[in-house]
């Protein structure tokens, strides 16, 4: 048994199998801030145009986005399940990044 625990620690510590990386969780990161004035304005003005199409789904992203909430806690002041911020944060991303590029949004 304890080779087989020693073999499956160093397959585990090879480099093709994660070696030494750690997990993070990136929930609790804030993912604004960034010193890139220019994309902070593009996402600006095309979240004007995300409100237009349904403003729960931008309130969303001004939330997570420029305030820097979790999922939980949008949740909580939108009164609304953790799943559907979960989808609407989502849908928000891929509709900002087509409006950004230049191509019609889904």
């Amino acid at each position: 048994m304890r080779r087989i625990l020693i073999d499956v620690a160093r397959r585990k510590s090879q480099v093709r199998h994660g070696g030494g990386a750690r997990r993070v969780d990136l929930e609790g990161t804030a993912i604004a801030l960034s010193d890139d004035r220019e994309r902070l304005l593009q996402i600006h003005e095309v979240l004007d145009d995300l409100a237009g199409v349904d403003p729960m789904k931008a309130q969303v992203v001004k939330l997570r986005f420029f305030v820097g909430l979790s999922n939980g806690e949008i949740a909580g002041l939108l009164n609304v399940s953790e799943r559907t911020v979960e989808r609407a944060w989502t849908f928000a991303q891929a509709w900002l990044f087509a409006a950004i590029r230049g191509r019609p949004p889904p």
